[in-house]
C-alpha cells in the first residue's frame, strides 16, 4: 500500500459511499490517490467524508470550496444518482426534481465549485451520464432528461475546457448496485437480468484518468453484452 507521502494526486468521488461511486473511490485509495467522498452519507471505507445534499447546490459549493482551500484537484468523478419510476403525471413534483436537482443541477455545482482548481492541476472530470440518454424508456422521464442533461453538459464543458480540464462522459448500463432498492417489483431488475459489476464499471473510469496529458477519453459506453437500453 502505497504512503501518505505518495499520494499526490487528489480526487473528489460524489456519490462515493455506495455503488459506483464507492468502487472508484476504493479503486482510486488502492492506486494511491488522495482520496476524498462527497455524499450524505459516510463511506464504509473511512476514506474522507464530505457531508453534502446535492439538492442544495450552493451549500455544496460552499463545501467544497471550503475543502479545496486552493489546492490543485487531479480529478473529479460525479457519481452521484438518484431516480423517481413512474409516469410523469404519477410522480410528484417533489419527486421528479429532485431527481434533476441530484443528477443534473447538483452535478454542474460540483463541477463549478472546483473548476478553479481543476484548472490548476490541469486535472479531470468524470461525469456519469447512462444509455438511458441514449435510449429512453417509459416511467422514467425525470432520470432520462437528467442524464440526457449530463451528457450536453459535458460535451459542452469540454468545448469550454479544452486544453485546461480534461471531460470524460461515462455512459453505464445497468450495475448491481443498491440504486434499484426501495422500488417496487415492476422496477426492479428481474432475476436474470445481466448487470455489471461496479467494479468493473471503476475500472473504466481509472482508464480515462490515467490518459497521458493531451489525450482525453470523451465518451465511454460500458454496458452489459446484453443490454437492452443500447444503442
Amino acid at each position: 500500500m502505497p504512503t501518505a507521502v505518495e499520494r499526490d494526486r487528489l480526487a473528489l468521488i460524489t456519490g462515493g459511499a455506495s455503488g459506483l461511486g464507492a468502487a472508484c473511490a476504493d479503486l482510486l485509495d488502492r492506486d494511491g490517490w488522495s482520496v476524498t467522498v462527497l455524499d450524505r452519507d459516510p463511506p464504509a471505507s473511512g476514506l474522507e467524508h464530505l457531508k453534502a445534499d446535492l439538492t442544495d447546490g450552493r451549500s455544496t459549493e460552499a463545501e467544497i470550496d471550503r475543502w479545496l482551500d486552493g489546492r490543485p484537484l487531479d480529478a473529479l468523478v460525479c457519481a452521484a444518482g438518484t431516480d423517481a419510476c413512474g409516469p410523469l403525471g404519477e410522480v410528484s413534483a417533489l419527486d421528479w426534481e429532485r431527481v434533476i436537482q441530484v443528477n443534473l443541477v447538483g452535478l454542474a455545482a460540483c463541477v463549478r465549485a472546483a473548476l478553479p482548481s481543476l484548472r490548476a492541476a490541469q486535472g479531470r472530470v468524470v461525469t456519469v451520464a447512462s444509455t438511458l440518454a441514449l435510449r429512453s424508456l417509459s416511467d422514467a422521464t425525470a432520470y432520462c432528461a437528467s442524464k440526457a442533461g449530463v451528457l450536453a453538459l459535458s460535451r459542452s464543458l469540454a468545448a469550454e475546457e479544452a486544453g485546461r480540464v480534461g471531460v470524460t462522459t461515462l455512459v453505464p448500463g445497468g450495475m448491481r448496485t443498491a440504486f434499484f432498492d426501495g422500488r417496487t417489483e415492476q422496477y426492479k431488475p428481474g432475476p436474470d437480468a445481466h448487470l455489471n459489476d461496479p467494479a468493473v464499471v471503476a475500472d473504466a473510469v481509472k482508464f480515462a484518468l490515467d490518459q497521458p496529458k493531451g489525450c482525453e477519453v470523451r465518451e465511454l459506453v460500458i454496458c452489459p453484452d446484453t443490454e437492452g437500453s443500447w444503442p
